[in-house]
C-alpha cells in the first residue's frame, strides 16, 4: 500500500514580516471530511505496514495484560471514622470505588462503580471517585465521555446510592466541598481555550444556572483552581502562573463570605500554602529559588509577615511539605533523587533510608492530622511499586502494598544504574538505566532513551510493568534527566526552558552519543522515545542529529510550536509563554522557529518513526503530528517507515480503560521490535 500524500492548499503566515508557507494549515479543520478521510487513510497504511507485527502486537498485548492482578485494590486511607479505597474486579476495564466505616473487617460499601458509568461508552473518565462530603453522606464526583478534559459534575446520596438532580455541565473536574456538607465550589474552564478560570459556588438543590460565580481570573496566562487544606479550615483558591502565584481563601465554615486574598501576586513570585494550628505554612521561591517554608499568623497573611521555618539551600530543591500535629515532613530533591526528612516540631530530626542507586520515593496521600504515621510511596526501574506506612516515632515501616506482578517476575532478574553524561557546556546529565541481567552491557543491546525535560516536570526512575516485554527481549531502557525537567534543582528548569530551550536537545543527543560511546549500545541500535513536550524533543533531535536515530516513536508530539505559540484561541498557549516565550515578540519568534520541528524539516534523510495522537487532544491538538507526517514525508530522502497512528476516539491521554491503554503500548513496542530485528 502506498503511503497517503495530504493534499496541499497555499496558506502564507505573517509575522514580525516573516514569512512562512504552511500548505497543510488546513488538516485543523476538525469537521471537515477530507480531513478525516486523510487521518483514516494514515491509519490505513500503518495497519498496512504493520501487518506483518499484528500476531505479535497481539502476542505483546496479551503478555502485558497477563502481568497485572485483575482483581486488585488499593491501599485503604482513614478519614474519619471511614476506610476508602479502590479496587479492580477481574475482567473489568474500571475502578470501583468503596468504603468501610468503622474497621477493615465492616461490610463493604460501594460507593461509585465507575464500569457502570462506562457502560456503551468509548471513553470514560471520572474525577473524584472519592469526594465526599465532610458528614460522609454525599460524593461528588464528574464524567467525561469524550477525553477532552471537560466533565459534568454529578452528586450521588450515599445514603440511597441515587444520584440527585444537580449535574453540572462543562466543568474542569475540580470540586471542593465545604464544612456544611450542602456547598460545592467547582472550576469552569473557557469553552474555548480550555483554561480554567473562573470559580463557581454551588448549593445542593439549587438549579445550576443559579450557581454564584465567586473568582474570575482574567489575566489569560493565570489559570485558578479551588482546594482546601488539610486542618479543613479554609477554602483556598490558587491562581497560578508559570511563574506566579496568588492564593485567596476562606474559612469553610462559612461559605457564603466572600474569598480574602492571602498575599497579592507578584512577577516571578511562586507560593502555595496549607494550614495547621493556629499558622499557614507557605511553600514559596521568595528570595529562594530551590524554594523554602515559610510561615505566619492566620491574622497577617501578607508577605511582609512570613517567617522562615526551613531556609533556602543552593543544593537541595524543596519539592514538597506534609503537616501532622507533632511533625513536620519535607520531600527533599537532592543530586536528582528523592529524600523524605521527617522533622518532629520537637525534637531530633532524620532521613528514611533508600538502597538503591537509583529510585523514585515521595509522599502518598496522609488525610489524618493527629497520627505519627507518614504513607509514602517507593518504587525503581526494577522495584514495583510500593506503598509503606512509616512510623516517625518507632522508626518503623511496614510495607502494606508492592504491585503484585504476575508472570514470573523476578526482581533479581534485574539490573539498574545511574550513569552521566556531558552535555555540549559541560554538564553532567544524568541517566537512569536498566535491562535484563542477561543483556550484555557490549554495544550488542537495542537501547530505546526516553526523555521529556518540559515544565520543570522530572521524570522519575519508575518501574513499568510493561516495559518488561522491552527488558525481556533484550533491549536496554534509559531515562535521560536532561534540562528543562527539575530532577537537578530549579535551575535545571530554568536552564532548559524560553531562551535556554535548545538544552533540552542536546542534553538528549549527548546521553545518546555517550551511549554509543560507552558501549551500551551502537550506531543503528540507538532508539528514542517520547510523548507531547517530549515528542517536541523528538522533533527537534531528528532535525539536529537524524543519523543518530534507528527509530523514533513519537506521543502526542508538540512539533508546530510557533504556529501554535501564535494562535492565543487554542488551549493552553497564553499559560504557556513563560515556558516557550510569546513569538509576539521578534527575540522569541526567531529563537523558537530555530528549532521548531515542523518549521526545520528538510530534504534528508529521517529515521523511522510512528507518531501517535489522538483526535479530541485538548493539550497538543491533532493536527500538529497530522501536519508534521503530512510534510516529512514529501520532504525526506529516504524510505524509511513514517507511520501516524490517529484514535479516533480519544484525546491527550489515550484510551481510558486500564487494558485497552496497552492496545497502544503493544503496538509502539512491536514497531521498535521489528526495527531492531531488521524488519
Amino acid at each position: 500500500m502506498k503511503p497517503p500524500i495530504a493534499k496541499q492548499q497555499p496558506k502564507v503566515l505573517e509575522t514580525h514580516g516573516h514569512q512562512r508557507q504552511d500548505p497543510y494549515f488546513w488538516l485543523n479543520e476538525r469537521e471537515n471530511p477530507e480531513v478525516i478521510g486523510y487521518l483514516k487513510a494514515e491509519n490505513a497504511y500503518k495497519e498496512s505496514v504493520l501487518a506483518p507485527t499484528k500476531e505479535f502486537q497481539e502476542i505483546l498485548f496479551e503478555e502485558m495484560k497477563g502481568r497485572i492482578k485483575q482483581d486488585d485494590s488499593s491501599v485503604p486511607y482513614r478519614k474519619d471514622d471511614y476506610f476508602y479505597y479502590s479496587r479492580y474486579e477481574t475482567g473489568k476495564e474500571y475502578p470501583i470505588y468503596c468504603r468501610k466505616k468503622g474497621a477493615l473487617t465492616a461490610d463493604e460499601e460501594i460507593i461509585l462503580d465507575v464500569n457502570i458509568l462506562a457502560e456503551g461508552k468509548d471513553y470514560c473518565a471520572v474525577a473524584g471517585g472519592t469526594n465526599v462530603s465532610d458528614d460522609h453522606r454525599y460524593l461528588a464526583y464528574s464524567t467525561d465521555y469524550v477525553s477532552r478534559r471537560i466533565y459534568t459534575l454529578n452528586v450521588r446520596d450515599l445514603t440511597t446510592g441515587e444520584d440527585l438532580a444537580d449535574q453540572i455541565p462543562r466543568i474542569t473536574g475540580n470540586v471542593v466541598w465545604s464544612k456544611d456538607n450542602r456547598t460545592l465550589f467547582y472550576s469552569k474552564q473557557d469553552p474555548q481555550t480550555l483554561r480554567s478560570y473562573q470559580i463557581y459556588r454551588h448549593t445542593l438543590g439549587a438549579d445550576a444556572s443559579d450557581d454564584v460565580l465567586v473568582f474570575q481570573e482574567d489575566d489569560d496566562t493565570y489559570r485558578c483552581y479551588v482546594t482546601r487544606t488539610k486542618s479543613r479550615k479554609y477554602l483556598v483558591i490558587q491562581a497560578a502562573s508559570t511563574l506566579s502565584d496568588e492564593v485567596h481563601i476562606l474559612e469553610a465554615d462559612k461559605p457564603y463570605d466572600e474569598f480574602r486574598l492571602f498575599a497579592p501576586r507578584e512577577r516571578e513570585l511562586e507560593y502555595s500554602i496549607d494550614h495547621a494550628g493556629d499558622h499557614f505554612y507557605i511553600h514559596t521561591n521568595l528570595d529562594a529559588k530551590n524554594f523554602c517554608l515559610m510561615r505566619c499568623s492566620e491574622a497577617a497573611t501578607t508577605k511582609e509577615n512570613w517567617e522562615t521555618v526551613i531556609p533556602h539551600r543552593t543544593d537541595v530543591l524543596l519539592e514538597n511539605i506534609e503537616l501532622f500535629k507533632d511533625f513536620l515532613v519535607l520531600d527533599e530533591r537532592k543530586n536528582g533523587l528523592h529524600h523524605l526528612r521527617i522533622m518532629p516540631w520537637e525534637g531530633e530530626e532524620h532521613y528514611l533510608e533508600f538502597q538503591e542507586a537509583t529510585y523514585s520515593a515521595g509522599i502518598g496521600y496522609n488525610p489524618e492530622y493527629d497520627t505519627k504515621v507518614l504513607r509514602y510511596h517507593y518504587d525503581s526501574m526494577t522495584t514495583p511499586s510500593s506503598i509503606y506506612d512509616y512510623d516517625m516515632v518507632g522508626r518503623t515501616q511496614t510495607l502494606m502494598k508492592q504491585q503484585e506482578i504476575l508472570g514470573g517476575f523476578e526482581v533479581s532478574n534485574y539490573r539498574s544504574q545511574r550513569v552521566f553524561a556531558t552535555a555540549d557546556d559541560g554538564t553532567k546529565v544524568p541517566m537512569s538505566l536498566v535491562h535484563h541481567r542477561d543483556t550484555p552491557l557490549d554495544g550488542r543491546a537495542p537501547l530505546l532513551l526516553y526523555g521529556y525535560g518540559s515544565y520543570g516536570y522530572s521524570i522519575d526512575p519508575y518501574f513499568s510493568s510493561s516495559r518488561l516485554s522491552l527488558l525481556n527481549r533484550g533491549f536496554i531502557y534509559v531515562i535521560a534527566h536532561i534540562r528543562g525537567g527539575e530532577e537537578m534543582g530549579r535551575q535545571w528548569y530554568d536552564d532548559g526552558k524560553m531562551l535556554n530551550k535548545k538544552n533540552t536537545f542536546t542534553d538528549f543527543i549527548a546521553c545518546g552519543e555517550h551511549l554509543v560511546k560507552e558501549g551500551y549500545t551502537s550506531a543503528g541500535k540507538l532508539f528514542a522515545m517520547g510523548g507531547s513536550a517530549g515528542g517536541l524533543l523528538m522533533g527537534a533531535i531528528i532535525n539536529m542529529r537524524p543519523d543518530l536515530w534507528a527509530g523514533i516513536v513519537a506521543a502526542v508530539p508538540f512539533v508546530d510550536v510557533v504556529t501554535t505559540m501564535l494562535d492565543d484561541s487554542i488551549p493552553l498557549t497564553t499559560g504557556e509563554y513563560d515556558e516557550w516565550g510569546n513569538p509576539n515578540v521578534k527575540e522569541y519568534y526567531d529563537y523558537i522557529l530555530s528549532y521548531s520541528p515542523y518549521d526545520n524539516i528538510e530534504p534528508k534523510a529521517y529515521p523511522p518513526m510512528l507518531v501517535t495522537t489522538g483526535i479530541h487532544d485538548s493539550q497538543v491538538q491533532y493536527w500538529e503530528p497530522a501536519k508534521w507526517v503530512a510534510k516529512l514525508r514529501v520532504t525526506k530522502t529516504d524510505d524509511h517507515p513514517l507511520l501516524l497512528h490517529t484514535n479516533l476516539e480519544t484525546g491527550h491521554g489515550g484510551a481510558s480503560g486500564r487494558f485497552e491503554a496497552l492496545k497502544e503500548v503493544a503496538m509502539e513496542y512491536a514497531f521498535l521490535l521489528w526495527l531492531a530485528e531488521g524488519k
